[in-house]
């Protein structure tokens, strides 16, 4: 989605391209963020990884877990089937 910026106050530089390659991490949509929410991950992994891993789980339980992508955002397990569906995503 962004290069990360390069220094605090910095914006992020649109380059149209996502980076599938970022550090991610697989977390329960409900486990409340907080301090200790980087120990709450169940998968960490490549954000192609982590997303290939949420599509291998049953559909009627993907709304249940969110894909923290580092130095980014969450994405749902909607916007994930939606960026799995992209002709540029690494299938392996």
């Amino acid at each position: 989605m962004s290069d990360h910026p390069t220094a605090f106050g910095d914006t992020p530089l649109s380059t149209g391209t996502i980076a599938w390659d970022d550090r991610a991490a697989l977390h329960k949509a409900d486990d409340g963020d907080g301090v200790l929410d980087g120990a709450k991950a169940l998968r960490r992994g490549t954000f192609a990884d982590i997303i290939r891993h949420l599509m291998l789980l049953p559909e009627e339980t993907r709304d249940d877990y969110v894909i923290e992508k580092a130095g980014d955002r969450e994405y749902s397990a909607a916007e994930a089937a939606h960026l799995a569906a992209r002709s540029d995503f690494p299938r392996e």
